[in-house]
């Protein structure tokens, strides 16, 4: 399943396709999908809907970045990504 991320008025963040919400504090939400993983930053961030049956999650706050990892190249060992 793809990920889809909605951002509203830059004050609500939807995420269609989650899998897991690793951590999630009032600066910094961290939320991993089949194939990506997703951080929030911002300040005043809260869970406002968690359905990871129907992999979607929600977040309220105000927020200053958002980050896509992939899991590939996490699992990469270090020479090899930066000798690419």
């Amino acid at each position: 399943m793809n990920q889809l991320i909605t951002i509203e008025n830059n004050e609500l963040i939807t995420i269609k396709g989650a899998t897991r919400v690793a951590s999630s504090t009032q600066a910094q939400a961290v939320v991993d999908t089949e194939s990506n993983t997703i951080i929030i930053s911002g300040s005043g961030i809260e869970v406002k809907k968690l359905d990871l049956d129907g992999k979607e999650v929600s977040f309220s706050g105000k927020f200053s970045n958002l980050k896509l990892s992939s899991l590939n190249a996490e699992k990469m060992p270090l020479l090899k990504r930066i000798f690419r």
